[in-house]
Order: C-alpha cells, then sequence, then structure tokens
C-alpha cells in the first residue's frame, strides 16, 4: 500500500489550483493557484512559515499582544490558511474570521487540508470588500489584508475608503497587517502607505533590502495602528531571518511615502504585474 501523498489538481473559481507535497517535510503542501504561490502549510507544525513575507506577516502578530493571549482575527484572503493555523497554534482560544472569494479553493483547503473543528476558525466563501463593509464596528483585533486575484491585489482593496472601513472594524488599539507586492519606483506602494497615513498614527513597513533598494520586485508587509508598535523586538524578530528584512517608520517612512496621495474609489488600480518568473514555483 501507498501512504506517499500525491498532488491534488483541481479547476476552482478563479483558476487552477494545485497542492503539492513536500517531499523534505511530511504533511506539508505547496498551494499555487494558475502557477503563482498561494501558500505553504504545514499540519504537524503550523507554526513554520516557509515563506518570508508570512514570517513577517507572523512576527507582527506575535508582538501585537502579549504571548498566548487570544485575539478577534479578520484575515481577507484565505489561501491554504497558514495564518490562521499559525495563530491558532500560537494564540489558542482566538475567534477568526477567513474570507476568501473562491469558493472552490475553499472546499479543496477544507477537504485536503481540514483545520480541526474545535479551532475556532470560520470560514466565508465571500468577496473582501463587501464582507468587511457588513461587518460590525469595533469587532477586530487584528485585520490581515492578504488578498490577490490571482498576483495582484484587486482594485477594490487599495482605496482610502477601503482603509476607513478597515479602520472602522478595528478596534481602538487594534492593527491593520497587509501583504503587498510592487518595484521600483513603488508607485503602488506609496499610495498604499498615502492611504493608511491618512487614517493610522503609526506605521510600519517590512521589506528586504533588495526590494527597497530596488533591485527586484518583491514582498511588503505593512502594518498600522492607532498606537505604537514594538519596534525593537519585530526588528530582532525581523533580523534573525534567513532572508534579514529592515522595519522601516518614522522619516524613512515618510520619505517613502514622498507627495503620494491616498487614492480614491474611482482611481484604485490593482498592484502591478509582476515580471515573469518573480513568483514562479520549479
Amino acid at each position: 500500500m501507498n501512504d506517499e501523498p500525491v498532488p491534488v489538481t483541481r479547476a476552482v473559481d478563479h483558476g487552477t489550483a494545485k497542492l503539492m507535497p513536500d517531499v523534505d517535510r511530511d504533511r506539508a503542501w505547496l498551494l499555487t493557484v494558475d502557477g503563482a504561490p498561494q501558500s505553504y502549510v504545514d499540519l504537524d507544525e503550523p507554526t513554520h512559515l516557509e515563506f518570508e513575507y508570512t514570517r513577517r506577516l507572523g512576527h507582527v502578530l506575535d508582538i501585537v499582544a502579549e504571548p498566548g493571549r487570544p485575539l478577534d482575527v479578520l484575515h481577507l484572503g484565505g489561501g491554504a490558511l497558514t495564518l490562521p493555523r499559525y495563530v491558532t497554534a500560537t494564540r489558542p482560544g482566538s475567534r477568526q474570521d477567513v474570507v476568501e472569494f473562491d469558493r472552490g479553493l475553499l472546499d479543496l483547503v477544507a477537504e485536503h487540508l481540514p483545520v480541526p473543528p474545535r479551532a475556532g476558525v470560520e470560514l466565508h466563501a465571500a468577496d473582501a470588500r463587501e464582507w468587511l463593509e457588513a461587518a460590525p464596528d469595533d469587532s477586530a483585533d487584528v485585520l490581515v489584508a492578504d488578498v490577490f486575484g490571482g498576483s495582484r491585489v484587486p482594485a477594490a482593496v487599495t482605496s482610502l475608503a477601503y482603509v476607513q472601513e478597515a479602520a472602522r472594524v478595528l478596534r481602538g488599539d487594534g492593527v491593520y497587517l497587509a501583504n503587498l507586492a510592487d518595484a521600483a519606483p513603488f508607485a503602488f506602494l506609496r499610495s498604499q502607505l498615502a492611504n493608511l497615513a491618512e487614517v493610522f498614527e503609526e506605521l510600519v513597513l517590512i521589506a528586504e533590502p533588495a526590494v527597497l533598494r530596488g533591485r527586484r520586485f518583491g514582498n511588503a508587509v505593512l502594518a498600522a495602528a492607532h498606537r505604537p508598535l514594538d519596534l525593537s523586538a519585530l526588528a530582532r524578530r525581523t533580523a534573525s531571518d534567513a532572508f534579514p528584512a529592515r522595519v522601516v517608520h518614522g522619516p524613512g517612512l515618510r520619505r517613502l511615502v514622498g507627495d503620494a496621495h491616498p487614492v480614491r474609489d474611482e482611481d484604485a488600480v490593482p498592484s502591478p504585474e509582476p515580471p515573469e518568473g518573480a513568483f514562479g514555483v520549479g
């Protein structure tokens, strides 16, 4: 009898999803949609964050409250539920809502990579912006936005009005987290920072030096809040990663924003198309 895991390929609502087992880690899987990596999950070790950007999001989740304290978290964008699993493992008792536009993708993940039934994770097949606008005020401690249509962030979640909705849903000491992707001269990233600066007092950007210096296209993690974040703890964590990142805030971040302005709904555009191979899987 062959118990070796085998790849799973399925047409979902918005593309072709593939689950590929990791030959180096038992019960670990890579999810791609139309060839673009979406998530990596280790079912036996949910605190293992393979992708660098998810590790950076995890670092912020670690420092937003005292260790182990349960949180109410709203995830816009689901993938294979990497971060919800991480929060469940590191902050037992947390309540989490996951909003994913692609119902077929949610069904695939629920079938092959199920979350334990008492994990406190609720899955919702819905549009991220529509769900957010219907969510109650002051209902989340953290909002994690990792919304991609293929390899681009949809325009509906790139405007000032969207950020204002996110702030409404967050509690007073809540934290907004987003994963974006861009390259120099950072027109998209700067516009997103301008949106956040209009609403939140504290902004932090986490990215690899090579991305910040304009040498390549890559991910940038943004954190925003009405209160200071523990930047020294965040810097220590990001510096210890296999691919260390810089934590940018204060004057350095204001210089990056420059003369960028917040984006109105009618002017909102998706994030730029990544160059071929930027996030490819061999």
